[in-house]
C-alpha cells in the first residue's frame, strides 16, 4: 500500500475517532468513567468539595461539547475527501491551520486552569494529526507543481 494512501486512511480513522468521541462525551458525561477527570477540572475552580450546581454546570458543559466535536468531525471529514480525491493540498492545509489556530490556544486555556489532561490530549492529537497532514499537503502541492 502507498504512504500516501496510509496516510490519508489515517486521517481518515482520526476523522471517524472525533466524530466517536463527540457522540460519546454526552452520554458519559455524567457517568463515573468521567469522574477522574471532571473531579481534576473541578478541584481547581472550587477547592475542596464541589456544589450539586458546580458538578451539574460542568457535566452540562462537557455534554454541549460533544455535538461541536461532531460538527468539527464532520467538516474535517469534508476537507479529507476533497484532499483526498482531487489531490487537493489547500484542503490539507485548511486542516492544518485549524490545529494551528485551535491548539495553542485550547492549551494556554487548559495550563490557566491547571487542566494537563487536556494539554496532554491536545498534544496527542497533534502529534497524530499534524505530521500526517503536512506530508499530504507536502505530496499534493508537488504533484500539483508537476501537472501545472
Amino acid at each position: 500500500m502507498r504512504t500516501r494512501t496510509m496516510l490519508v486512511r489515517w486521517i481518515y480513522g482520526v476523522v471517524a475517532g472525533h466524530l466517536m468521541v463527540g457522540v460519546l462525551l454526552p452520554l458519559c458525561a455524567d457517568m463515573a468513567i468521567t469522574d477522574a477527570y471532571r473531579r481534576s477540572i473541578e478541584g481547581f475552580f472550587f477547592g475542596g468539595e464541589v456544589p450539586q450546581a458546580g458538578r451539574a454546570l460542568h457535566s452540562w458543559w462537557i455534554s454541549l461539547f460533544g455535538p461541536t466535536v461532531q460538527a468539527a468531525a464532520i467538516w474535517m471529514a469534508g476537507l479529507a475527501v476533497i484532499g483526498d480525491k482531487q489531490r487537493n493540498a489547500f484542503a490539507w492545509l485548511m486542516l492544518i491551520l485549524g490545529l494551528i489556530v485551535w491548539a495553542p490556544q485550547d492549551m494556554l486555556i487548559s495550563a490557566r486552569a491547571h487542566c494537563w489532561i487536556n494539554l496532554w490530549i491536545d498534544l496527542a492529537a497533534l502529534a497524530t494529526m499534524l505530521p500526517p497532514l503536512l506530508w499530504l499537503c507536502k505530496l499534493d502541492w508537488e504533484i500539483k507543481k508537476v501537472t501545472s
